[in-house]
């Protein structure tokens, strides 16, 4: 029997399990080594870590865990979890393992806009925030690849980092008001849709004009990256970046006893304040099972 069986073993996983390790709680985690910014080659923005190959941070965290011995790591994928509180189980493919609490740090997945070359390029040329990638674009022309009416405000938002062009892409219409304050940004409006991407950030659209950039922004749809949570019960939530799995103050759960951190339970998203919910997890877990 764990204490906490923490599922999902990147940033906001470890941040957790790091505090309960530390007050020589028994912790498992499950992880499938699935990492949302395994695609990037650096990680920008973390304290202490910026432009450092967010693999090499994974890895690092990992092994300072594993100097802690009441540490289990399973690597794997959690296939279901059941019980309650004090009696929780969860299932691999390694078999059946229980703890007191459940701790979901499932991170997401990203539902990418349906064009083709932008899979390749993400994490790489086309990014979700501007502040862990903007920088490096070097006050380059910035392109926003629209998923609705929010991109208006993801367009605002990078022309601190460039000059911006917002593509509509048939995500959303314009009204006069957006087109009003579009202009009054200098952010330039293409409505012609999106063909591909190619090279590395050139925009080829639907009448064959080739638009090159120094880097592009999109705002994906998340859901969490497993059903475990919601298998389990644990009720969902939107937030304007999609699903997320409901939590409290405390970053307790619907369910009594499971809590749930990172990406995939609060908004917006980076590797600082996955870790920060991390931690925050961590403590609050610790602390239900002293009192």
């Amino acid at each position: 029997m764990h204490d906490v069986i923490v599922v999902g073993g990147s940033y906001a996983g470890m941040a957790a399990a790091l505090q309960l390790l530390r007050a020589r709680r028994r912790v498992l985690v499950i992880d499938a080594g699935q990492r949302r910014n395994r695609f990037s080659h650096a990680a920008h923005g973390f304290l202490g870590q910026d432009g450092v190959d967010p693999g090499e941070i994974a890895r690092t965290a990992r092994r300072q865990l594993e100097a802690y011995p009441t540490l289990q790591w399973v690597e794997g994928t959690a296939q279901g979890a059941a019980g309650a509180k004090d009696a929780f189980s969860v299932a691999t493919a390694s078999g059946v393992h229980h703890g007191r609490r459940l701790l979901f740090a499932l991170g997401v997945s990203d539902e990418l806009p349906a064009i083709a070359g932008l899979a390749e390029r993400w994490g790489r040329s086309v990014f979700h925030c501007p502040y862990c990638d903007g920088y490096e674009l070097e006050r380059g022309r910035i392109g926003v690849l629209a998923t609705g009416p929010m991109s208006v405000h993801q367009a605002r938002m990078a022309h601190e980092w460039g000059a911006v062009t917002l593509f509509a892409n048939g995500a959303f219409v314009p009204d006069g008001a957006t087109r009003a304050e579009l202009a009054a940004h200098a952010i330039a409006l293409e409505e012609t849709p999106v063909a591909r991407l190619e090279g590395r950030a050139r925009v080829v659209l639907a009448d064959g004009r080739r638009l090159d950039f120094a880097g592009l922004f999109t705002a994906p749809r998340n859901r969490p990256a497993s059903p475990v949570a919601q298998d389990l019960g644990c009720a969902l939530a939107e937030s304007p970046f999609g699903t997320q799995v409901h939590t409290d103050e405390m970053k307790e759960t619907s369910v009594p006893g499971a809590y749930a951190c990172g990406d995939a339970a609060r908004a917006p998203h980076s590797v600082t304040l996955a870790v920060a919910d991390g931690a925050w997890a961590g403590m609050q877990l610790h602390r239900s099972l002293v009192f």
